[in-house]
């Protein structure tokens, strides 16, 4: 049988090394522990409040640069969301001409015979004006929604997030051309020309109401990743400011005239048409209607019935029995006739350029502003999302 001593002799340099190291490995992990407790509870001390990460500052020109190199991703953002609008659709891009066409059919029914405002062809004059509105709505509405609609990608990919605002922007734009041909068609069917001579002046405007936009949306996309109510709000205004520009209204005559009577919440020395110029779509939408609608002595729809001939008669002296009868002159007849309208304003064609370059000018401003605040904003996308 063999015996079994324990070893009660000095221990080796190598058990000496093995104890050492297990001392050290407890003493490691019992001061991570002790730093572990002491950040939960400063994170108790500081509440509930969540971390606001503040990306870092970049220039606007670099931004800009960004947006410029990835303009391949636009277009193909572009394309991307008509197509997705559209899928698995029978008729596919007709929809965006049948709509528009069913519009103004709609609305040259509506005018001409139940509610007849006897101004000559004012369904042009109308969807003229809602060309500037549609595709300023659907692009301010799809941008606003575009950062928080595809939250997916700006979580997984780096790309300027501008780009998915400016999609929308774009596909608007793209809407906006089919009803223009749908436009065009209608104008044909009536017989009515546009001011081709004149068309140069949609060049301005155009420009100044896709900046406009565009500054607009990027601002208020950034702004929805924080408040959600932002998107409904928007929607909500939108109803009001249609109501500001001349769609459903002639703006010459009774609209004019009132403007430049009252005064700015009974400021002194100002007037109310001050305040209804400076809407932005205002100065765009009287362009594309100076173009399109192109009639500046109109002349009411309404037949004025016809007068015949009155032969003049002297003065009766007064009688016992008569009173005195006044001399009448001689009028002619009148034939049915059709009484002139006010519709445009008579204001001079620079008075239209000059007024799109301001919007123009203020628009870039407001864009590069949008873009700094999107910069800021943008650090904590993914964190919101």
């Amino acid at each position: 049988m063999t015996d079994v001593h324990a070893d009660t002799g000095t221990r080796s340099p190598d058990g000496d090394a093995v104890a050492d190291v297990s001392t050290t490995s407890t003493l490691i992990s019992q001061k991570r522990q002790e730093e572990l407790a002491d950040r939960a509870v400063r994170v108790a001390a500081r509440g509930s409040k969540p971390e606001r990460i503040v990306s870092a500052r970049v220039s606007v020109r670099l931004r800009l640069v960004e947006i410029w190199r990835a303009r391949e991703l636009l277009v193909f953002l572009t394309r991307k969301e008509i197509k997705v609008r559209y899928k698995n659709s029978v008729l596919g891009f007709l929809w965006s001409m049948l709509n528009p066409a069913l519009t103004l059919a709609v609305f040259y029914i509506l005018f001409t015979y139940f509610l007849p405002n006897h101004i000559p062809f004012f369904v042009i004059y109308m969807f003229s004006a809602m060309l500037v509105w549609n595709l300023f709505q659907t692009a301010l509405l799809g941008g606003t929604t575009s950062v928080v609609v595809n939250a997916g990608i700006v979580k997984k990919v780096a790309f300027p997030r501008e780009i998915l605002v400016l999609a929308q922007v774009g596909s608007g734009f793209v809407y906006f051309f089919y009803q223009s041909l749908v436009m065009l068609g209608f104008m044909i069917a009536f017989r009515h020309g546009p001011a081709w001579s004149d068309i140069w002046i949609l060049i301005p405007a155009l420009a100044a109401l896709i900046v406009f936009v565009s500054a607009l949306a990027i601002f208020l996309s950034a702004v929805n990743v924080y408040l959600r109510d932002t998107q409904h709000l928007v929607e909500v205004l939108l109803v009001a400011w249609f109501w500001a520009i001349p769609v459903v209204y002639a703006f010459s005559g009774r609209v004019q005239a009132a403007l430049q009577r009252h005064t700015i919440f009974f400021i002194p020395h100002t007037r109310l048409i001050w305040l209804y110029f400076s809407n932005p779509i205002t100065p765009v939408v009287m362009t594309f209607q100076r173009f399109f609608y192109n009639i500046w002595n109109a002349r009411s729809t309404l037949l004025t019935p016809a007068t015949l001939a009155t032969p003049a008669r002297p003065a009766v002296p007064a009688t016992a029995t008569t009173p005195a009868l006044p001399a009448i002159k001689a009028t002619p007849a009148v034939p049915a006739h059709h009484l002139p309208i006010s519709v445009m304003s008579h204001y001079p064609i620079h008075w239209y350029v000059g007024a799109d370059l301001a919007v123009l000018g203020v628009s870039v401003l407001l864009f590069l502003g949008a873009l700094v605040v999107f910069g800021h904003l943008e650090g904590n996308f993914a964190e919101e999302l």
